[in-house]
Parts: structure tokens; sequence; C-alpha cells
């Protein structure tokens, strides 16, 4: 590896690694206790944990929803479940502009979700201003579901809101917690026309993590047990995890 190469890798992982710490500080002073609060009563009170995100973001609902290590009570909402469950085309969904722009798309998403109130919607959103993450937020608020945002506060602070309402995702929600990704979301310059470097992926997945961690240690000193998923490729994973899955029949998806 070339000499620039090794410097590019280095200003990376600085860039990520500064992040991560950051974050860790934030969650040892206690930064993310109300959404782990939230989140953690959602599941005693026989809850569902509903986690959307558009783009890259739904890599973030996939840390959330049906993963090793992860909750079982969760379920992964995504633009496409107005195609398999609801009325909308393939086509619609890869036009342009991108559904995920459109706020109207925000009401036959909503209408795909098997809820109950008891339920918190986590929305990841690195702009935090597309239509259909604003719409789903405002609508989970109407029906009175928690509502907790991960998005960049200094991204969205720069671009217009894309929703009808003038709000950004951060306006919307209960609780809102930063992703620290730049404005843009990459962080190296390099001399090039563009950035490199992505960091909203890794932050928003660490943050995924320590919520899921802060949820099973506060079920644990409250006397519950926090349903987990086993790996399913460990002996007994898929026994256990399907025995636990029965309890939220009809209410969790893993099949989008």
């Amino acid at each position: 590896m070339w000499p620039e190469a090794l410097d590019d890798v280095a200003a990376y992982a600085a860039e990520v690694r500064t992040r991560l710490d950051s974050i860790t500080r934030v969650a040892s002073d206690g930064g993310l206790d109300r959404a782990i609060t939230l989140l953690a009563e959602c599941i005693e009170r026989g809850g569902v944990i509903h986690a959307f995100g558009t783009g890259h973001s739904e890599a973030f609902a996939m840390e959330i929803a049906g993963r090793a290590g992860g909750l079982i009570p969760t379920n992964k909402v995504a633009l496409r479940d107005t195609v398999l469950y609801g009325q909308h085309t393939l086509a619609e969904l890869g036009g342009r502009p991108p559904l995920e722009r459109d706020p109207h798309i925000a009401e036959d998403l909503f209408a795909t979700v098997n809820r109950q109130p008891e339920d918190v919607f986590v929305i990841a959103s690195n702009s935090g201003v597309n239509g259909s993450v604003v719409g789903l937020a405002l609508l989970a608020r109407q029906h009175g579901h928690g509502v907790i945002a991960v998005t960049s506060l200094e991204h969205t602070a720069r671009v217009s809101p894309l929703h009808p309402s003038g709000q950004r995702l951060a306006d919307v929600a209960d609780v809102v917690i930063d992703n620290l990704a730049p404005y843009g979301d990459a962080t190296l310059a390099l001399g090039l026309d563009a950035r490199v470097g992505a960091v909203s992926s890794i932050t928003a997945a660490y943050i995924a993590q320590l919520l899921t961690i802060g949820v099973a240690r506060t079920l644990s000193q409250r006397g519950a047990q926090a349903p987990l998923y086993l790996s399913a490729n460990i002996p007994g994973g898929d026994e256990h995890n399907r025995e636990l899955e029965q309890r939220y029949e009809g209410r969790i998806r893993r099949s989008s």
C-alpha cells in the first residue's frame, strides 16, 4: 500500500474513532437513557419496536430488528412493504424522484404496520428531512406511539425540510439521537471533487447496539428476561428464536 493510502486509512480511522468515542461519552453520561427507557417500557408492556430507515439508513433498522444478540420484539419497516403488503408497484419503488422523498407514501407505509398502542417507532435518517421519514414519524406520534430519531443534527440543520409540514425528523421525535455524521456524511476531501469516507452507517450501527444493550440491561435490572435472538448458525438457535417469535406472531416480519 502506497504512503498516501496509509495516510487515508489513518485519517478515516480517526474520523470514525472520534465519533464513536463521542457517542460512548454521550451514552456513559446518560444521553441515551430516555430512549432506552422508552424502549424497555415498550417491551415490558408487550409492545414491539418498529425500526425504519430509507437508503443506507435501512442498515440501522437491520441492526435493530432480527439479528443475533438483538431484541426479538422488533419489526423492520421498509418502503418496499408498500409493494409487498400494499398497493404500490415495483416501478413506483424505483422511480424518480425517489419514493423516500414522497410525503404521501407515509400513510400507505404506516397502514402496513401491525401496531398496538404500546409500540414505539425508531426512525433513522441522516438528513432527517425526506417526506417519508418525517411523515411516518408524524403519523406515529398522532396515533400515540413514542418516536425515537437517529439523525445528523449538523446535516439536518443545513438542509430544507421536504415535508409539507415544514418539519424535520428531529422536530417530531420524542427523543433525538445525533449520529454525529458531518454535513454530506463523507469525511475526507483528498483533493477530489467530492468527499469520501461516509460515517453515518457506522455510527448508527453503534447507536443501535448501545440501545439494544441498554434495553437488555434495564429489563434485567427490573427482574425481566430480555427476549434476545441467538445466532441461527449455532445449535439450538432456530428453536430458541422461533419459540420467542411466536409471542409476537403477526406483529413482526422477517421476510422483507
